[in-house]
């Protein structure tokens, strides 16, 4: 069983008033099978939290269960774990067969058994052409699937992938994604995966952990972090474009955005759920420019990206983007168009807190 409980984990390096804190009370429970990714900025403390569960990180405060075992004070090799650098962290003197069988040399495994699982692994990952070669013969890609192989010969309770795929150019990035979840499939271990692309975690995860600044911001699975973010923050980080935010204060069926000589009031389809200082929240893809559309917008540049175009701009004084299919004619630079806003796809939040407001 590869369950992973975090309960109220708390990072601190340093002691005293000097300490400084990265990671503030972080709980999350991870059933067994399930692929987690956690996703957030640079800096946000996703890797730090990684390296507590392998036992890479010492834990200041709080408790990390794998397995229904407490894991606290467990070295790293006795945690039943794998992990997966992105670094690919493999031995350039040995092949690929003895990197990937090198762990299980170590824990004495009978020699049989090393053949046939380094065996089955390369045939997962399609690398038994490669095993006698060694890694300055291969190429990104490959060198990523033999490191993903040394984990997969482990038989672990869990996998632990630290931004495995930042090394590799756009098109290996996907091809490799592919791999990952097929293998996710076929072998059904807990995998916990960590990256700062938004892309990756919506493709891979069956659920998400959003983090910022050392806080869970969201949990939840792709479609629920996407369709209804549980902060601004959350809005800004996952969509690409990510979602339009306009600060302003909310009044019935009217929404001032902006302020100063650049404040503009919109029309709301339907009622701000309360008055006040509110974001105002739109997907690119839910903007339509339509002529009678209630938002004033002027055009600043418009991106084309095959099949689709992205049309940017501002209202009032905040960027706005609207995402038109490219078989459309595109505003000219400089126009002054309208949008109009379905009443059903509008999100706010707490203009100081962040957080969502209403359903």
């Amino acid at each position: 069983m590869g369950a992973i409980a975090i309960n109220n984990v708390v990072k601190r390096y340093g002691r005293g008033a000097k300490a400084n804190q990265v990671i503030h009370g972080v709980s999350a429970d991870i059933t067994d099978g399930e692929f987690i990714v956690i996703v957030g900025p640079s800096g946000c403390g996703k890797s730090t939290l990684l390296r507590m569960v392998a036992g890479l990180e010492e834990i200041s405060e709080g408790q990390i269960s794998i397995g229904g075992r407490v894991v606290n004070d467990v070295e790293p090799a006795d945690r039943d774990i794998a992990m997966v650098f992105q670094n690919y962290a493999l031995y350039p003197h040995m092949s690929v067969y003895d990197n990937m069988a090198y762990g299980l040399k170590i824990a004495r495994v009978p020699k049989a058994e090393i053949e046939a699982r380094v065996q089955k692994a390369a045939a997962i990952l399609e690398i038994g052409p490669f095993l006698q070669r060694t890694p300055r013969q291969l190429s990104g890609g490959q060198r990523q699937r033999v490191a993903m192989g040394r984990a997969i010969v482990r038989q672990p309770a869990a996998f632990l992938f630290d931004e495995p795929l930042s090394n590799l150019d756009a098109k290996l990035r996907a091809q490799t994604r592919l791999e990952i979840q097929k293998l996710h499939r076929e072998l059904g271990v807990t995998s916990l995966f960590v990256t700062h692309d938004q892309v990756e975690a919506m493709t891979l995860a069956q659920r998400m952990i959003v983090m910022n600044a050392g806080r869970v911001e969201q949990i939840g699975t792709p479609e629920q972090v996407y369709g209804m973010p549980a902060s601004s923050f959350v809005a800004s980080f996952i969509g690409s474009p990510p979602m339009n935010l306009l600060s302003g204060t909310a009044d019935g069926s009217r929404f001032t955005a902006g302020s100063g000589a650049q404040a503009v009031t919109l029309a709301l389809p339907v009622a701000a759920p309360r008055a006040g200082a509110l974001v105002l929240g739109l997907r690119p893809e839910h903007a339509e420019i339509h002529a009678e559309g209630r938002w004033p917008m002027t055009v600043d540049t418009v991106e084309m990206l095959g099949a689709e175009r992205l049309v940017h701009g501002r209202i009032g004084d905040g960027l706005f983007t609207v995402r038109i299919d490219a078989m459309l004619a595109p505003p000219a630079i400089g126009e002054a168009i309208t949008i109009a806003a379905p009443p059903d796809r509008l999100h706010w939040f707490d203009a100081s807190t962040g957080l969502r407001v209403g359903s």
